[in-house]
């Protein structure tokens, strides 16, 4: 069994900073990509950032300039720091994990549980 489990969230005002750090536990064969997803109220779950097992990062064009996502292959962690956040930036922040449980296992896609972010103007 796997879990990935966030933490870091909280409220700042606008102009503040947050880091999200998120873990992944259990039997991990491998990971392939680890990223951030944010869900604000009445929206859709959006990407934020990705970074793939090769180093390649991936930014929305939102955040780019403010947020940088740092991964640590011998834990198993991803770290989102956020500067300059900006009321927009609300939203509920999810940690997303692409992993195999062994060499010919299927890739799961698993979630955390989430944490929320508050930029308060």
């Amino acid at each position: 069994q796997v879990q990935v489990v966030e933490s870091g969230g909280g409220l700042v005002q606008a102009g503040g900073s947050l880091r999200l750090s998120c873990a992944a536990s259990g039997s991990i064969f491998s990971i392939n990509v680890m990223g951030w997803y944010r869900q604000a109220p009445g929206k859709e779950r959006e990407l934020v950032a990705r970074i793939i097992s090769g180093g390649n990062i991936n930014y929305v064009d939102s955040v780019k300039g403010r947020f940088t996502i740092s991964r640590d292959n011998a834990k198993n962690t991803v770290s989102l720091q956020m500067n300059s956040l900006m009321p927009e930036d609300t939203a509920v922040y999810f940690c997303n994990v692409d992993l195999t449980t062994s060499r010919d296992s299927p890739t799961f896609h698993i979630w955390g549980q989430g944490t929320q972010v508050t930029v308060s103007s």
